[in-house]
């Protein structure tokens, strides 16, 4: 079997949190559907929420400290990524936007992702598509067909594992599973390891 990466980034502020639960099924479904597709998985969660003075320093200075770096590496160097906001006002959570504007424009390029979002109720699905999918669109990512949004009364039956959530769960880690198996491992990339490429062209992001 081959082995790819699945960078999981969860924006939920409580522990536990629905958004972390939601998260949690996304991963188990895609990691099922990937080894029917003959390919292992190794998975790596990033809590957000244990970011957040990072990513405060970062929209001060300007620079990513080490474990801040260390985890934009791991999203960035994933072959897929799972993707999970709460929704406030319609829209994806502060902490969410603020990781992803950390990332450079070209880093999600070409990367299947999955979208998720939680929220009190499902007034706000839409936020997938009018907030998170442009999100994504801007990026340059591969953003799967099915987003899957999960209100508190999803929860209601057993923390989701039945009914119409279990579905669309089911129907987007197919989904992405699908994405992953036609695309090439994703191979880290450090442009300081060309002695050939000048320092003005780095700068240029040749």
């Amino acid at each position: 079997m081959s082995t790819r990466t699945l960078a999981v980034v969860s924006a939920g502020l409580g522990t536990p949190s629905s958004t972390r639960l939601l998260a949690d099924r996304l991963t188990a479904a895609t990691v099922a559907a990937l080894r029917e597709r003959g390919i292992t998985a190794t998975v790596e969660v990033v809590e957000l929420r244990e970011h957040a003075r990072d990513l405060a320093d970062h929209l001060l200075t300007g620079f990513a400290n080490e474990p801040l770096r260390a985890t934009v590496d791991t999203v960035t160097g994933a072959d897929a990524v799972i993707a999970v906001t709460p929704i406030f006002s319609a829209s994806y959570s502060g902490l969410f936007k603020t990781f992803f504007d950390v990332l450079d424009k070209d880093a999600l390029a070409g990367t299947p992702v999955l979208m998720g979002a939680t929220a009190g109720t499902a007034r706000h699905s839409l936020a997938l598509e009018h907030a998170l999918r442009p999100l994504f669109a801007y990026l340059r990512a591969t953003v799967v067909p099915t987003a899957v949004f999960a209100a508190s009364e999803d929860w209601a039956g057993g923390e989701g594992t039945g009914g119409a959530l279990a579905d669309r769960v089911d129907r987007a880690a197919g989904e992405l599973a699908d994405l992953v198996a036609g695309r090439p491992p994703a191979a880290p990339v450090d442009p300081f390891a060309d002695p050939a490429t000048s320092f003005e062209d780095l700068l240029r992001g040749r």
